[in-house]
């Protein structure tokens, strides 16, 4: 009996939640009657997945560099999710707010983890000769990325550190996103010209980062931190979740791209442009791009040493022992 008057307002809940749909319980009843069993591969959309990575060349590692790119953009979209959950949040919860950086920080840490795939998982030789099959696409026209940036921080913490200092929020999100850092990474190593990777991100993506830029003004994860009470602000936890995602982000993130490009890029002492002709010696490094996306959370000494010591350990290691 019990069972059955459970069932029973289940049934009535059921009609209260269809009653404007124009249809009868009756009509939704039939049609979970009829409908097949869900299966794990049609839930995930298994066989659709699986279809998605079309190599343009015979070498077998291509195929090793698409999926890797494909589970990144997977985990971007996680980070972006859990991102606009903390801009959209009302209740100014310190709990909620380190739960959801948390939650990024573990899908940063998994990524970063990951990259010994593009490191050491595909062969050099192989690389060096499918990749001029995918020109002038590359990496940096991940758009979820660069919305992930747009979400945490103004604009005014991403123009090129040549501009640093000149502007503020005062400014046009147009002039600030005319400045922003990225663009100085695809501009032509030999003209100064934007890059053809530049030019069709831009024509395909420039709309909705301004569009999502205005729509992010003084909300970003940045102003919901600068807008909780004193006390919250003040959060050891919180501060050091928000401190965690600046620093995968914009030091942990990019080097491990730069060590990467050392790897297929760098060879006696001779660089090779990257996909897309974009300027990866002077893109990749954190001390030469200076972003951060919470900076009143550091030191001037920090600020000022964003990113070299990890450079320095990796890649200057004579200079790192002094």
């Amino acid at each position: 009996m019990e069972d059955k008057g459970r069932i029973e307002s289940q049934i009535l809940k059921l009609q209260e939640k269809y009653k404007d749909s124009g249809q009868d319980i009756s009509s939704y009843l039939d049609g979970l009657l009829y409908q097949r069993y869900l299966t794990y591969w049609d839930y995930i959309h298994l066989d659709t997945l699986l279809s998605l990575q079309v190599p343009r060349t015979h070498f077998p590692d291509e195929e090793i560099f698409i999926m890797y790119h494909q589970i990144t953009e997977l985990y971007f979209k996680l980070i972006l999710h859990e991102e606009k959950q903390i801009v959209d949040d009302k209740s100014q919860k310190e709990s909620f707010f380190i739960e959801k950086l948390n939650r990024i920080n573990n899908y940063y840490k998994a990524l970063i983890s990951s990259f010994s795939i593009m490191i050491r998982g595909m062969e050099r030789e192989q690389f060096l000769q499918y990749r001029m099959a995918l020109l002038p696409a590359s990496g940096f026209q991940s758009a979820q990325y660069r919305m992930i940036e747009l979400y945490a921080t103004p604009l005014e913490n991403l123009v090129h550190v040549s501009e640093e200092g000149k502007y503020t929020e005062n400014d046009s999100i147009e002039t600030l996103y005319e400045k922003i850092y990225w663009k100085k990474g695809a501009t032509d190593l030999r003209t100064g010209e934007k890059t053809l990777t530049l030019k069709q991100f831009e024509y395909r993506y420039t709309p909705r980062f301004i569009r999502t830029a205005k729509q992010l003004e003084k909300n970003t994860i940045y102003h919901k931190y600068l807008d909780m009470p004193e006390k919250s602000r003040h959060n050891k936890a919180l501060i050091d979740a928000l401190k965690v995602m600046d620093i995968n982000a914009n030091i942990n993130w990019p080097l491990m791209h730069l060590g990467s490009a050392h790897r297929y890029l760098n060879q006696d002492n001779t660089s090779i442009e990257a996909t897309g002709g974009t300027n990866w010696k002077e893109y990749l490094p954190p001390s030469f791009q200076h972003v951060v996306f919470f900076p009143n959370l550091y030191s001037k000494d920090e600020l000022s040493n964003w990113g070299k010591e990890w450079v320095d350990h990796h890649f200057n290691p004579e200079k790192s022992k002094n």
